[in-house]
């Protein structure tokens, strides 16, 4: 069985930055692509980012490139989310996932098998 534990949210000031991470245990890390998605109060929970196995290769939501950057550690076994200049419309509950590494690098929560229990993100402005 796959654990994902997701650290890092709280408080940010619109302008800011957090550095989310989720460290993985149960498995072989390198055996698992990863995504962050997020679920705003209200809203479906929708796609941040996902970096496949290796490292050597990241998509992003259209809306939050340039902002946001996913990145891994193998060796940790940890997967860090990067969000600079935070906006109001950042908040919400930001989830770790992971999918196996033999299928295509996904974009949507139903391509991921196991999840986080996720960590909030608050922005004021």
């Amino acid at each position: 069985q796959v654990q994902l534990v997701e650290s890092g949210g709280g408080l940010a000031q619109a302008g800011g930055s957090l550095r989310l991470s989720c460290v993985v245990s149960g498995r072989t890390f390198n055996g698992y692509h990863m995504g962050w998605f997020r679920q705003a109060p209200g809203k479906e929970r929708e796609f941040v980012a996902a970096i496949n196995w290796s490292g050597s290769n990241t998509v992003y939501a259209d809306s939050l490139k340039g902002r946001f950057t996913i990145s891994r550690d193998n060796a940790k076994n940890t997967v860090n989310l990067q969000m600079n200049s935070l906006k109001p419309e950042d908040t919400a509950v930001y989830y770790c996932a992971a999918d196996f590494a033999y299928r295509a690098l996904g974009r949507t929560a139903s391509e991921f098998r196991y999840w986080g229990q996720g960590t909030q993100v608050t922005v004021s402005s």
